[in-house]
């Protein structure tokens, strides 16, 4: 099976504000716009990882006016015009929506590759090994999803199940999809791992824009409404006053929820050796950051004496200042200058409800 890959896109989703990893990611330095991760930004990391497979004049950002400006400044090689600016946050399913509206302006045989901005992957080759084999599932009218075979029974992502092989000459293990899960209790998730044929949802989704539009229509109608509405100014001078009087009364809802739960032709190709994490909770950098012999990792410029401590993480704000733990296991310390957090490990998915608290007690300055 051969596709014409001129005609395949990467849509960059990149609009969040990774609460979980406060104090670091804050409104006006989301966690995808830091470098938390080596030098460059996971937003940095993401197109680097593309550019190898779509050249810059094929790869979009989905994003709000706030980020763009900076995303401009870190990856000056995409077009200005690749930036599709959200009048506010909608939702997954609006941003697919957008993407592939516009898309389909653009180029009508346009398929696309919907990747979040804030992810690690490891196996750069294998991932893009994957993504050659689900444009090729996605061109048989499927909507195909990544899925990551689990290492550990998580509670923090939800899961697909996978139904019967589905059959066509394609490069990798490909089946259909049985049902989405949402994120499980610990019960559930281990129940999961010994049954096997189970993959963690990435996010990470491909298909041809006009297979995607279709559902959309079908599912959403009154999302394919508004998305028709605006792709008539589309081309326009009218543009931005059409999705800036449309896009706030739109309905927040996700992609998974809104279309992938009830479509019919949904595929998954379930991924292990990644190296793949979503950066999703300080407890997520044990995953990719090299500790030393006692599990500790120091990062960002911390200075870190460790006196019988082990498997902490210690992250510094970028001056010279000693943090110094002793006796503690299984910590998170994170130093950013005007903030201090300290939390076990295994509690470090709570940090957005201290971003919750600071919200409802009005604490502007700390978010």
């Amino acid at each position: 099976m051969t596709i014409d890959f001129s005609h395949t896109y990467a849509v960059i989703m990149a609009g969040g504000g990774g609460t979980r990893l406060w104090p670091l990611s804050r409104k006006d330095r989301p966690k995808q716009l830091l470098p938390l991760i080596g030098q460059e930004t996971l937003f940095q990391s993401t197109i680097a990882r593309l550019m190898e497979l779509f050249p810059p004049e094929r790869i979009l950002v989905v994003t709000v006016e706030e980020q763009a400006q900076e995303m401009q400044l870190q990856v000056p090689e995409l077009p200005e015009e690749n930036y599709l600016i959200e009048p506010a946050p909608r939702g997954t399913a609006s941003v697919v929506g957008l993407a592939a509206m516009a898309l389909q302006k653009r180029d009508p045989q346009a398929m696309m590759a919907i990747l979040p901005s804030d992810h690690f992957i490891r196996n750069v080759d294998l991932f893009h090994y994957l993504l050659k084999a689900a444009f090729e599932v996605a061109d048989d009218n499927y909507l195909v999803t990544l899925g990551i075979t689990p290492t550990m029974p998580s509670t923090a992502y939800g899961y697909i199940q996978q139904g019967s092989s589905l059959n066509g000459d394609y490069k990798y293990p490909v089946y259909t999809v049985q049902s989405f899960r949402e994120k499980p209790n610990e019960e559930s998730a281990q129940q999961m791992l010994r049954m096997g044929g189970h993959s963690w949802n990435s996010g990470m989704f491909i298909w041809r824009a006009d297979a995607i539009m279709s559902e959309i229509e079908k599912q959403m109608p009154a999302l394919g409404k508004a998305l028709a509405e605006i792709g008539k100014a589309w081309n326009s001078s009218k543009r931005a006053e059409v999705l800036n009087k449309i896009w706030p009364d739109l309905q927040v809802e996700t992609i998974d929820y809104g279309v992938m739960e009830k479509a019919e032709k949904v595929a998954v190709l379930p991924a292990g050796g990644l190296g793949w994490s979503d950066v999703g909770a300080w407890a997520s950098l044990f995953e990719v950051l090299l500790p030393d012999m006692s599990g500790n990792i120091a990062t960002n410029s911390a200075q870190h004496l460790a006196l019988e401590t082990n498997n902490t993480l210690v992250y510094g704000s970028g001056v010279e200042r000693l943090i110094v733990t002793i006796g503690v296991d299984d910590m998170v310390v994170v130093d950013t200058g005007d903030a201090i957090l300290i939390c076990k490990t295994d509690q470090s998915q709570k940090v957005k409800d201290v971003v919750e608290h600071l919200k409802k007690h009005r604490q502007e300055k700390y978010l």
